[in-house]
Parts: C-alpha cells; sequence; structure tokens
C-alpha cells in the first residue's frame, strides 16, 4: 500500500543524520478495538456509513492520538480500545519536560542547554508593534490622498470638456 511504502522509506535511515527533522510513527490505530456496547457495535461512535466517526468518535480519536504523540518512543500504544479517555488527557509535563527532545540516531535525546542572556527587552516589541502601525497608517493615508487628487483632477478635466462643447 501507499502508506506502507511511505512508512518505509521514512524509516529506511534517510533522515537519521538530520538534527532538525524526526518521523515518529503515531501507531494508535494500529491494532484498534471496534466499541462495542452489550456485544454489538457501538453505534455511536459511527455515522451512518458505518465508517466515519461521530462527533464523539472524533473526540476519543483525537485523545488517543495527543496521548500517542506524549509517549516516548519505541514505547507507544498501538491500540485504541475506545474507552471514552478524553477525561484521560496526558500533559507534556506529565509525560516528560516539553523541552526535552526526541530521541533520534543523531542526538541523545537530552535537553539543550539554551543561553537566554541576549533576550530581548518586552517593551521594544510594543514599541516596534506601534511603530509599525504608525508606518502602515501613513502609507495608506499617502496612497489614498494621492489616488483623492488623482480623482479629483480628472474630474475637473471633465468639467471643463462638458463646458467646451458647442
Amino acid at each position: 500500500s501507499y502508506e506502507l511504502q511511505k512508512l518505509n522509506e521514512f524509516n529506511r535511515g534517510r533522515y537519521d543524520g538530520r538534527e532538525d527533522f524526526a518521523v515518529v510513527v503515531q501507531p494508535f490505530f494500529k491494532n484498534s478495538i471496534l466499541p462495542l456496547n452489550e456485544g454489538r457495535p457501538d453505534t455511536t461512535y459511527f455515522t451512518e456509513d458505518c465508517f466515519h466517526f461521530t462527533e464523539r468518535g472524533h473526540a476519543d480519536m483525537a485523545t488517543a492520538l495527543w496521548n500517542n504523540m506524549l509517549e516516548p518512543v519505541g514505547k507507544k500504544q498501538t491500540y485504541n480500545n475506545f474507552t471514552n479517555a478524553r477525561n484521560n488527557i496526558k500533559c507534556p509535563t506529565e509525560v516528560r519536560n516539553s523541552t526535552t527532545p526526541v530521541p533520534t540516531t543523531h542526538n541523545t535525546g537530552l535537553p539543550l542547554s539554551s543561553d537566554c542572556s541576549a533576550n530581548v527587552p518586552i517593551w521594544l516589541a510594543a514599541v516596534l508593534a506601534v511603530i509599525g502601525l504608525l508606518i502602515g497608517w501613513a502609507v495608506t493615508w499617502l496612497l489614498l490622498s494621492c489616488r483623492a487628487r488623482r480623482s479629483k483632477r480628472r474630474m475637473m478635466v471633465a468639467e471643463e470638456m462638458k463646458g467646451t462643447v458647442f
């Protein structure tokens, strides 16, 4: 299948040496268990065509995907049992430090040290925003005033031409 071909392409080592890119497969839907209600398929998860998810199905799938993304590589859950797990949403801080990179063959997964001594003062962002607004206002005013003058000249020429008709 196309998906299997793409998966093999990503896993072939094409991106292993990259520091700025990682492909992480989220296998939470690989071995899913059909939701049952009293021994029969639970129709509240699927639309009338029995193929697409309802809002409830989408909510549970989104929760499963989110939780799967936070699981460590190599230890990801490969199934979704549709247990209405919306109450079990994991937070990045519960799983691991959110600044810890995903381990690849190029890095060890240890956090990078960041030197934040050269931060831009917060007031500078506000000043630059105000200056940007003023420049935008001035350019807009200039363009509109030039357009109005040009329109006024055309009107004057048209009035003069009407006056010269016999």
